[in-house]
């Protein structure tokens, strides 16, 4: 990547993060197109070579970037000390909200990212995605298994959890556009039903 990149404009910079994450989290790396980024960035092809290479360039570039945005948040948010698995749940969530603000498709452009099966783009981002997934579960890990009632396993809450986050994504992708604010409600509001259950 140019390092020329970042002396841009903040929007123009923005522009085109959001257009790269929001064509890859739809699409996936083998059929998103630089035409569609460029398209949706509203920018000439030329410009998105020029500061990212290729279309695997932007790939990585935008796995980096997601990766070291939402982690720096939710270390900024997250409570070390916190021993309520639901509370740092919530954290998160809420770290998660603040940077969606800005870039509406980075959490689904990383989901994405996990299940992506082209060699490429894999052999690319596997370190970002390694980093992420492992801070994950240390905050995840912090939680106590008092934290639910006697006979309930909090592997398994933990991983309902990941399923029903999944399913709210992948609901809310198959609009036309994000919304950040509404899906951290429906996480929410799913969080509590869940915490009231396993309490």
């Amino acid at each position: 990547m140019n390092d020329k990149f970042f002396d841009l404009k903040r929007e123009k910079q923005d522009r085109m993060i959001n257009a790269g994450l929001k064509i890859f989290a739809r699409y996936g790396y083998r059929h998103a197109t630089t035409d569609e980024i460029v398209k949706e960035a509203g920018i000439s092809k030329g410009l998105l070579f020029h500061y990212f290479g290729n279309k695997v360039g932007m790939y990585v570039f935008l796995m980096d970037y997601s990766v070291r945005f939402l982690l720096l948040e939710m270390s900024r948010r997250v409570d070390k000390e916190e021993k309520d698995f639901f509370i740092i749940i919530r954290q998160t969530e809420d770290a998660a909200l603040s940077v969606l603000r800005n870039y509406p498709y980075m959490q689904a452009f990383l989901e994405k990212a996990f299940e992506e099966i082209c060699l490429e783009a894999l052999e690319e981002s596997e370190e970002q995605k390694e980093a992420y997934l492992n801070q994950m579960e240390k905050y995840y890990a912090q939680g106590s298994e008092s934290s639910v009632r006697e006979g309930i396993s909090l592997s398994r809450i933990k991983n309902m959890y990941k399923y029903m986050r999944r399913g709210i994504l992948t609901e809310n992708l198959a609009l036309d556009t994000l919304q950040p604010e509404m899906m951290h409600v429906q996480i929410c509001t799913c969080l509590t039903t869940l915490k009231e259950l396993c309490k």
